[in-house]
């Protein structure tokens, strides 16, 4: 396991939710939220699982992102992306994820190591650990397990009788990871002031926005200008 990965909490029996009742003063419970792709982990989950699970002739990544109009939304490509997935069944993508984990989990360089130490301080304080990302469950579960998170806010695609129709809800994008993230901290009673969230790229500005305690990451120059203007650290 890489030195960043020894850094996090491995996840133990039970509801994860149930496992952190606050910091270790005893004072209100907090989150801290963490985008996934090139925060954590340097790849793009969404990529490296189409690169996996698609046949050679069926979609890969390149000719995915080569047959898009040139300036397509965010938005728009994430939903674009979860129609290559129509008539697949949820299970198996579940169960393609695991395997897909298991073959890259060891490459040198995968986790971050900063924000990966992020994680785990945040994770020994008593904080919830909640990933944020437009990826989808196949991919994202494995890493979530395997950094010991509590839970997942991600892109869901529909399904009916357990097969994917191609379409999705919200995606978990620029403005979707901010409204997810304040439901999810109200549901908790949580205060979002003493909240942390971790992001990499200037679309994740509302989730950093949405918390009292943005941390953004990287070398996004649109992000860093951003951080700049609003005095973030």
């Amino acid at each position: 396991m890489p030195d960043a990965a020894r850094l996090a909490p491995a996840p133990s029996p039970g509801p994860a939710q149930e496992r952190r009742s606050g910091s270790a003063a005893g004072g209100p419970r907090r989150a801290a939220f963490f985008d996934v792709d090139e925060t954590l982990v340097g790849m793009k989950t969404m990529a490296a699982f189409l690169d996996h699970a698609m046949p050679a002739d069926g979609g890969r990544w390149d000719g995915f992102v080569g047959s898009l109009p040139a300036g397509l939304p965010r938005e728009e490509v994430n939903r674009r992306y979860y129609r290559l997935w129509r008539g697949r069944r949820a299970d198996d993508l579940l169960a393609e994820g695991r395997r897909w984990w298991a073959a890259v989990v060891d490459r040198p360089g995968l986790f971050l190591p900063d924000a990966c130490a992020a994680l785990a301080a945040h994770a020994q304080a008593g904080d919830l650990v909640v990933l944020v990302s437009g990826s989808f469950p196949a991919p994202l579960r494995p890493v979530a397990d395997h950094l010991g998170a509590d839970a997942v806010l991600c892109t869901e695609p529909v399904s009916e009788g357990g097969v994917l129709t191609g379409e999705i809800g919200t995606p978990m994008i620029g403005a979707g990871k901010a409204e997810a993230v304040r439901a999810f901290a109200a549901a908790r009673g949580l205060d979002t002031s003493a909240c942390s969230a971790y992001g990499d790229h200037v679309t994740d500005v509302p989730m950093l926005a949405a918390v009292g305690r943005p941390r953004p990451v990287g070398d996004d120059p649109s992000l860093r200008e951003e951080a700049r203007r609003r005095g973030w650290i």
